[in-house]
């Protein structure tokens, strides 16, 4: 199924403002998808027979950088019996403050592999998962600050008296 008919079929069944654009230049062709829709999209991609994604191979959140002011993630999907892939990605403005994340839904109720992807998103780049039954550190020690995967992330010179290079 081609991306173009992927768009169709989502549109169809979730009207015109489900697919908020595309990216067809590049290595990877993308469909945007609304941010608040992104759990119903998945469920239907993932059960729907003419598209069966039946797995998520990766999940990466994106910071767009201090000037864009903008948050998103990156989700790819693999149907494994129809040998395809697809991109979706979604996206929102958010500053860079610190108390308040960009925060997004949750797909771990569709694919179980989302926890660990979402939890390194969380954890890298400050990214809330709404709906997340564990969102807790993964790769860094409880109490390291800030986001490290972030463009305007500042390396700590000391962590417990050990000085960072």
């Amino acid at each position: 199924m081609s991306l173009e008919e992927i768009k169709a079929l989502l549109t169809a069944k979730f009207g015109e403002d489900v697919v908020v654009g595309e990216e067809i230049g590049g290595l990877q062709p993308a469909l945007l998808i609304a941010p608040e829709r992104i759990g119903e999209v998945c469920l239907e991609l993932r059960d729907n027979p003419a598209t069966y994604f039946d797995f998520l191979s990766s999940l990466t959140g994106v910071d767009y950088g201090v000037t864009a002011g903008r948050f998103g993630v990156v989700y790819h999907l693999a149907s494994i019996p129809f040998q395809t892939q697809l991109t979706l990605k979604i996206s929102k403005e958010h500053g860079r403050d610190l108390t308040t994340l960009p925060h997004f839904p949750s797909i771990t109720s569709v694919y179980g592999a989302a926890d660990w992807h979402e939890r390194e998103a969380f954890e890298l780049i400050g990214i809330y998962f709404e709906g997340h039954p564990d969102l807790r550190k993964l790769l860094l020690p409880d109490d390291w600050e800030g986001y490290p995967l972030r463009k305007d992330y500042h390396n700590a010179e000391y962590y417990k008296g050990i000085k960072i290079d």
